[in-house]
């Protein structure tokens, strides 16, 4: 198994491990009795299969060098130019990794030429390189334009099998053909967001494949032909986000020997129905499909999946609004199908899913993940029988935004998906401290029994009569509050709260304005979870903040964003148990002042990212400060911070 680590946190236990101590655990054990994270080169040691994720700075070389004793490693170095220290910090890696790199990435970059070509040599073992969006690299045209570079990168590179090439806005067909001329065995390309011109070239006026080798644009000739020479390697292609045609589509499907495995058309609004048709028809080995947001497709394109690809296992047909139920209890007898994604399909209800889903175990999909983000026509029915069908293999469900969904889907959901390892509510408003707890709520609280009005409602109006009131809708019925009697019962029942879903590593519950602390400070307790979403939830106080850090240890993001009711009290109570916290939001948070991001560079060593917009009673030097402090902090927002006005704010 392959991690990804920021340096600075602490490595979490496999899975499988848990339970045992093994003896990487135990230096932590023996470190934590002083507070303090084990020396770097400890820290090194012990670990294996770990993508190391930094920023370039001086304090890097010294990561660098420690990594050294590594047999083998990958990298993800950010925010390089074409300064010194960058060209350093390449240099080192050449030098001190170059046989044991496997991986290396280089994002929110902007180095030279001669940097790269200096440290690709040296990577002998490299197996992926992720070069997207690195446009002062093509930008020239001389990428790679000597000989004798090409013949020292070849060497180098002949083993590598993964190469990122997305968003290039230079990319042509001859420094494409140089990259991958050095790369004879790939088995992963993307393509994604570059200017590909597939039909008609705009530089010289004629159709594409008229002039060989453009220095100005990639052509589908070009792609084609790697595609055709390197056939017997590819599996897996990416031209998300381009212009392809369908005749295009057709054009690299029908590429005599290729098989596809993975490919990914997501945002490619030229294809149509008639496109995937092809598409399955040459290529139908194809088992992982992204068609997401092609917007012109309709459930021609569900059914033709379907049928075509009987060893598919992950599906994203999402945004795709021309979808409706048609063809999806098809799609779910694809036994082999795990992952399917239809959000924001707006017409789905989930009716003709669950009819696909109650044939035998071995006619059925078995989904792991399911989103259904969006899909405003999903109602409790759906996801009770989902539930059911689905019990002993879902693991990832994405309800967010399924604003008929009520706490009987809720309960449900902690009744039957016991092995669900991340779940999300958000924007769920129906959703109430009862369904969390799994106490069925007998009475509503009827806002005219308070008021003691026991007139007549009428569903018309006419005008502002006075004594005329319209019937309430649905959303501003409020749910009767859980009072200490019904939180002991909670207590001693047995029954399914949110409690029970004990695998929990991500929970989404933002924007569900129903719940309060009494249910968040009882059921948010699951030791194992990294990433949770409390954000708009107005009736949550410093209780549940103190609460969910007591019980939440693991915890890597957070959000608490417009909870008018956390303060420095709760970041107080909170921050001396979340260690391994890496993203903070407190945007919109009026009672966060400067002391509590004093509280967060004191035990909160680890923060990468924090916003803090719109809070105003915090100041630009607490700021200062903070970033000072945190030697892994990456991105604060802070916009309209200390009380300033937005309206005053310059515009471009």
């Amino acid at each position: 198994m392959i991690s990804r680590c920021f340096i600075g946190c602490r490595p979490t236990v496999p899975k499988g491990d848990r339970g045992r101590i093994c003896f990487k655990d135990l230096l932590y054990m023996l470190w934590g009795q002083f507070n303090r994270m084990p020396p770097l080169s400890l820290f090194l040691f012990v670990q294996k299969n770990v993508t190391f994720c930094f920023p370039a700075s001086a304090s890097s070389l010294e990561l660098i060098k420690g990594l050294s004793r590594k047999s083998r490693c990958s990298l993800i170095i950010s925010q390089l130019d074409g300064f010194s220290m960058s060209r350093s910090l390449l240099l080192e890696v050449g030098l001190c990794l170059g046989s044991k790199l496997e991986s290396l990435s280089l994002p929110g970059s902007s180095i030279t030429e001669a940097s790269l070509l200096a440290l690709l040599p040296r990577l002998t073992s490299l197996r992926r390189l992720d070069l997207r969006g690195l446009d002062s690299l093509f930008m020239s045209g001389a990428f790679l334009s000597r000989e004798e570079h090409r013949q020292q990168v070849r060497s180098a590179l002949s083993g590598l099998e993964e190469l990122d090439l997305s968003d290039l806005r230079y990319l042509s067909d001859v420094t494409f053909n140089r990259l991958t001329g050095c790369t004879p065995r790939l088995r992963r390309l993307s393509l994604a967001g570059c200017h590909i011109a597939f039909e008609f070239d705009p530089y010289r006026g004629c159709p594409v494949g008229d002039v060989k080798d453009s220095s100005a644009l990639l052509s589908l000739r070009n792609v084609r032909r790697l595609l055709t020479e390197q056939k017997s390697s590819l599996v897996a292609l990416d031209l998300s986000r381009t212009s392809i045609t369908p005749e295009s589509l057709r054009t690299i499907a029908q590429v005599q020997d290729l098989v596809l495995e993975e490919l990914s058309l997501h945002g490619c609004k030229e294809l149509t129905d008639y496109s995937v048709e092809v598409l399955v028809q040459h290529q139908p080995s194809i088992q992982r499909l992204d068609i997401s947001a092609c917007t012109e497709l309709t459930s021609r394109s569900v059914e033709a999946t379907a049928r075509g690809l009987k060893s598919m296992t992950h599906l994203s047909l999402s945004r795709n609004w021309r979808i409706t139920e048609k063809g999806l209890a098809e799609l779910l007898s694809v036994s082999s199908l795990r992952r399917l994604d239809l959000s924001e399909c707006l017409h789905v209800s989930g009716t003709e899913v669950v009819k696909g889903l109650t044939g035998s175990c071995a006619a059925r999909a078995q989904l792991e993940t399911l989103s259904l983000k969006g899909c405003t026509y999903i109602r409790d029915l759906a996801v009770f029988s989902l539930t059911q069908l689905l019990g002993d293999s879902l693991r990832e469900l994405d309800l967010t935004s399924c604003v008929n969904v009520t706490d009987l889907s809720v309960r449900a959901i902690a009744t039957y998906l016991l092995k669900l390892v991340v779940l999300r509510l958000g924007w769920c408003k129906e959703v109430t401290d009862w369904g969390l707890l799994g106490i069925v709520e007998t009475t509503k609280c009827d806002p005219d029994q308070e008021t003691g009005d026991k007139g007549p409602r009428f569903t018309r109006t006419f005008g502002n009569m006075g004594f005329f009131k319209p019937p309430r809708l649905p959303f501003e019925e409020r749910p009767k509050l859980v009072t200490q009697t019904d939180l002991q019962q909670f207590k001693q029942q047995a029954g399914a709260s949110l409690l029970a879903l004990c695998r929990l590593q991500e929970l989404d519950l933002s924007a569900c304005p129903k719940l309060t602390d009494s249910s968040i400070t009882q059921v948010v307790r699951y030791p194992d979870l990294r990433r949770l979403s409390l954000s708009m939830l107005p009736e949550i106080s410093d209780a549940s903040l103190a609460s969910v850090a007591r019980h939440c240890r693991s915890l890597t993001s957070l959000a608490l964003s417009h909870c008018p009711g956390i303060s420095d009290c709760g970041v107080a109570q909170a921050a001396p148990h979340l260690h391994r916290l890496q993203h903070l939001y407190l945007s919109c948070c009026n009672n966060i002042t400067d002391r509590s991001l004093f509280l967060l560079v004191q035990h909160c060593g680890r923060l990468r990212t924090l916003d803090i917009s719109r809070c105003k009673n915090i100041s630009v030097t607490a700021v200062d400060v903070l970033q000072s402090q945190l030697p892994f902090f990456e991105n604060v927002h802070c916009k309209y911070i200390g009380g300033a006005d937005p309206s005053l704010a310059l515009t471009d």
